[in-house]
């Protein structure tokens, strides 16, 4: 199990660069950020390269996977996705999934699995995976059609792909649901990334009621070797939450 700094939320309006470079000098060896489409590649791909950092995550262009309509679009934009992954060296592509758009959910439920089954083809033979996001809708992200990771992982063996797995935000699953490190034990083969951050404010880990060492050893006891995203918003320096968190539990 390895850190990745999520650019976009810990330097959130600052320069990607200037977080690059705090993520290096706090001895974390991975980055990942959210839109790549308002981002200079190049210059990422040349300072990563330089620093000798990995990019473990980046965003696919947002379109609707419970909206039968816009899986073209969809598509299209994983296309797009995948080449910028292909730049940067990153193997992993989080995906939402949209709103809920009001129909039966089973409807909606068929809808995602038939997308994601398409988006599976088009990722076969790379070695890029797609991970699919449960967001909780209790304070964040009302409306969203996905909160349950018990329902991810059901499509998850639906696609029955291992180009598609989840992405299981402890902060957005802990709100959602609790009961963690079950979760996680019983999944662990379905999950292809982690995020964290404090719960509830999603600050850093150390604030809010999550037992973070004992959730990261839970998950290395299960065998995982990937990466966990840090994707809150800091109250204090990032470097300094940086810096503290490098020498524990990575």
């Amino acid at each position: 199990m390895n850190y990745s700094v999520c650019i976009d939320a810990l330097y959130q309006g600052k320069n990607v660069l200037e977080g690059i470079r705090e993520t290096k000098e706090a001895g974390i060896g991975a980055i990942e950020f959210w839109s790549w489409w308002d981002k200079d590649l190049g210059r990422i791909a040349s300072e990563r390269e330089r620093l000798h950092l990995e990019v473990a995550a980046i965003c696919t262009k947002f379109a609707s996977l419970v909206d039968p309509s816009r899986h073209e679009v969809y598509l299209e934009g994983l296309k797009e996705s995948m080449e910028a992954a292909k730049r940067l060296g990153c193997r992993r592509l989080i995906s939402q999934v949209g709103a809920d758009t009001g129909r039966p959910r089973k409807e909606q439920h068929q809808a995602l699995c038939q997308g994601a089954k398409r988006a599976a083809e088009l990722l076969e033979g790379t070695d890029i995976t797609l991970l699919l996001e449960p967001l909780n809708t209790a304070v964040d992200h009302k409306g969203y059609y996905l909160s349950s990771s018990a329902e991810a992982f059901e499509i998850i063996e639906e696609v029955g792909s291992d180009r598609v797995k989840v992405l299981f935000d402890i902060y957005h699953q802990q709100i959602t649901e609790g009961d963690l490190i079950r979760n996680i034990r019983e999944n662990i083969s379905r999950i292809g990334h982690f995020h964290a951050a404090g719960c509830p404010g999603r600050h850093e880990l150390d604030t809010g009621e999550l037992n973070y060492p004992n959730i990261f050893h839970a998950i290395r006891e299960a065998g995982y070797t990937g990466y966990v995203g840090l994707e809150y918003f800091p109250e204090k320096p990032a470097l300094e939450g940086l810096r503290k968190l490098a020498g524990r539990c990575g």
